[in-house]
């Protein structure tokens, strides 16, 4: 009979976290984080304003609305907003997916975080 004393591997586990902006007030929010030097999450921002997202500082975007709103955005129409996200519903599911953790950001009183 022999007996093990090796050492066993030790892995570094840790959660996988992630802040998700949503709309302008969300990306606004993001960005700041990032800013701030805030570590140990991942950022997704999800827009339907082209020109918002191409500003934002996070590494991972997704174009919400590309049929509904062609990147212009939701123009405080919350159903508008809504059209956009069921149009990116498998990108958003794609960028969370394997997450333990998410946190979303989001303005309430616009179209698409609304």
């Amino acid at each position: 009979m022999t007996i093990n004393l090796s050492v066993p591997e030790m892995y570094e586990l840790k959660p996988r976290i992630t802040v998700f902006g949503v709309g302008g007030a969300g990306g606004n929010a993001v960005n700041n984080m990032i800013e701030c030097g805030l570590e140990g999450v991942e950022f997704v921002v999800a827009n339907t304003d082209a020109q918002a997202l191409a500003q934002s500082k996070a590494q991972r975007r997704i174009q919400m609305g590309e049929t509904a709103t062609q990147g212009l955005g939701a123009g405080s129409h919350p159903e508008v907003g809504r059209a956009a996200a069921e149009e990116a519903l498998q990108e958003i599911r794609d960028h969370l997916s394997g997450c333990h953790m998410v946190f979303v950001t989001a303005g309430m009183g616009g179209g698409t975080g609304t």
